[in-house]
């Protein structure tokens, strides 16, 4: 998810947790604890990583289960032998550090990048995809429990208020933001659920029951939904509006040179790649400007048809017409028209 989203996740579950007079100072350890896992990609930068590394480590180790529960007992070692809250309220704190740094990966993987929550077991990555990277409609409620438990924490109570109640209002407006995010996140399940079983009942009628697929929605909501299935060939996309759409749903067919995906996977690079995708990428040839031909690879998972968010040069063809892996794949720059998008969406949901 955006940096915003997990900032106020983190504070919250933090502040959530702790005695009421230190709820300030979780809010604010909070909100670093919940960004952390993502500054793996300051390291990525300072140490001049190719592209391939940079996005298939992203959400790696910095977002493994196992490496935050032990990072945050270490902070929680470290800070306790110093005159900080956490000594005063070790447990707590305990509690609280773990849960602004475990609930970064775990809401990662309800979104369709993947996550690498087990590593370092080798094995793929988790996208539950059950919302999009970035859903103002999960974060407003966290966004508004913060502001207000911090301002409730900013001002002198008058004398005769009841200081204790006073704190718990603060709390109560923590848990019912962070009760409005989880069951708009639960209803982000049953909505994908919904989605796949329509997209099943149409799929048996094609003989396509048992092909590779995923289900994601679309940007900013959780009621226009994608369907992708891989077919030998190529692959077919469906879109089904839970607001608009009655009876079964289409899908629509793309081709894709699967042929030549399959001789040049051997490379190292492109396996990494094809593992951090689950395979769902599409495979087509450009025609560059000096007449030699390349093989683009565009990641399904992300973005509409045919305007994917990432797209990466893996191979040319030489003057025999053999297809060369590329000795470092390269990431093709961003044409994405994010108004166009979004207008699709809007006109999509409500069937304009």
């Amino acid at each position: 998810m955006d940096s915003l989203t997990q900032i106020v996740l983190g504070s919250t579950v933090a502040a959530a947790v702790v005695p009421a007079r230190h709820q300030r100072c979780a809010l604010l350890a909070g909100a670093v604890l919940g960004t952390l896992p993502d500054l793996d990609v300051i390291w990525f930068n300072l140490t001049g990583s190719d592209v391939i590394t940079t996005v298939t480590w992203h959400r790696g180790p910095s977002h493994s289960l196992f490496v935050l529960g032990g990072l945050g007992w270490l902070l929680w070692l470290l800070l306790k032998r110093f005159n900080t809250p956490i000594r005063d309220a070790p447990k707590p704190w305990l509690i609280a550090i773990w849960l602004a740094l475990l609930t970064h990966p775990l809401l990662d993987a309800f979104t369709v990048y993947g996550t690498q929550l087990l590593w370092p077991l080798q094995i793929p990555s988790t996208m539950w995809s059950t919302i999009y990277i970035i859903d103002p409609l999960y974060t407003l409620p966290l966004l508004l429990g913060v502001i207000v438990a911090w301002l409730k924490g900013t001002y002198k109570k008058p004398p005769n208020t009841n200081r204790w109640h006073s704190k718990w209002t603060a709390r109560k407006w923590l848990m019912a933001g962070l009760m409005i995010s989880s069951a708009y996140l639960s209803w982000s399940m049953v909505a994908k659920f919904s989605v796949n079983h329509i997209a099943t009942r149409s799929l048996e009628q094609m003989g396509l029951a048992n092909a590779p697929r995923f289900s994601t929605p679309t940007a900013f909501n959780t009621l226009l939904w994608r369907v992708i299935v891989m077919a030998p060939d190529g692959y077919y996309i469906g879109d089904r509006s839970l607001i608009a759409d009655r009876g079964a749903m289409h899908f629509n067919f793309y081709p894709s040179n699967t042929e030549v995906l399959k001789q040049l996977s051997v490379a190292p690079e492109l396996q990494r790649l094809l593992w951090f995708t689950h395979g769902f990428v599409s495979a087509h040839t450009q025609q560059q400007g000096n007449g030699q031909q390349r093989l683009i690879i565009s990641d399904l998972r992300m973005g509409l048809e045919p305007d994917y968010f990432f797209r990466y040069n893996v191979a040319s063809r030489d003057t025999q017409g053999s297809w060369i892996a590329a000795p470092s794949i390269t990431q093709m720059s961003d044409t994405h028209n994010h108004a166009v998008m979004l207008t699709w969406v809007w006109h999509r949901l409500w069937g304009i």
